[in-house]
């Protein structure tokens, strides 16, 4: 079998485990990794040994977010792309827009595909990571994970969103509107991940559940995935992703956003993005409770 160089795939006991594997980068979602994710989730579709799909992340996180370096864009668009032709970049409104719809095409495997999938998030799920997560059928975290869309707060609007489908208007709002996270405890509170559990039960919840999958036929567990995620793009959910992509543009193209590239390009990314966290204290929402913040704009414990 051809290696990824992204991702580890591995097939046992009817699922499908694919894990994220750029553990130094805290799974960053580089474009080749997203595309070589997209292959393993329809070769697991196609497999008829699977009844479902784990997702994960090797390391600390299950994914710190897009990789925003520019490392691994060079992914050809087809075999019979050109050296030294010129093709699409990101120089107009309309590119973007491609750029954006091309990358969330590769995502959207998750939601297509016939088979259930289970996002196993431990550590940071952030940005880019919420949104594979919340394409997956089924999210099951650490109590002590970290989730959230910091990027909201500068650089642009979520390309993808299930965030209203999961939690409704209102937390929807709260935190995309700050790029606040919350804790996996929380988000279960708040319906943004199914189960939150003890980080040390993680694996052992997610695998008893793929076992659970893994008695029944696969058929019968498309047909009932299928109808569901119908229902879903009855209310709306398909579309809202296409225009999720488009709106990301309109993002990219406020003061906030040339404001981050300007200091990307003067100062570093590292530096850009503490400098942008740093005025929101320790970034964090409470779901239960008055949020009381010191002086540095961190939650005070009760």
């Amino acid at each position: 079998m051809t290696e990824f160089q992204n991702i580890l795939y591995e097939i046992e006991r009817g699922r499908a485990r694919i894990t994220l594997n750029r553990p130094d980068k805290l799974n960053a979602l580089s474009l080749e990794l997203q595309a070589e994710l997209n292959e393993a989730l329809w070769e697991a579709d196609n497999d008829t040994s699977v009844h479902c799909v784990i997702l994960k992340g090797a390391g600390r996180a299950f994914s710190a977010g897009y990789d925003l370096t520019g490392a691994g864009r060079n992914v050809p668009v087809s075999r019979i792309q050109e050296q030294g032709k010129a093709y699409r970049g990101g120089r107009s409104i309309d590119d973007d827009a491609w750029q954006l719809e091309r990358a969330q095409r590769l995502r959207m495997a998750l939601f297509d595909m016939h088979k259930p999938s289970i996002a196993q998030v431990h550590g940071y799920c952030l940005a880019g990571g919420t949104d594979l997560a919340l394409l997956c059928d089924m999210v099951i975290a650490a109590d002590d994970a970290t989730l959230g869309f910091p990027p909201a707060r500068d650089l642009g609007a979520l390309p993808n969103n299930f965030w209203l489908y999961n939690v409704g208007p209102q937390w929807a709002k709260r935190l995309t509107l700050t790029g606040d996270t919350v804790t996996g405890k929380e988000a279960q509170q708040i319906g943004l991940v199914m189960k939150a559990v003890p980080a040390a039960l993680l694996e052992q919840e997610v695998e008893q559940l793929a076992d659970r999958l893994a008695l029944i036929d696969p058929d019968l567990l498309a047909a009932n995935k299928r109808i569901i995620n119908l229902g879903l793009e009855l209310m709306g959910a398909r579309t809202l992703q296409r225009l999720a992509a488009e709106n990301d543009v309109r993002g990219h193209n406020t003061a906030a956003a040339r404001g981050y590239m300007k200091s990307v390009a003067e100062h570093g990314l590292k530096t850009t993005l503490r400098a942008r966290d740093a005025k929101f204290g320790d970034g964090r929402a409470r779901v239960d409770g008055p949020e009381i913040r010191d002086a540095e704009g961190r939650l005070v414990e009760e």
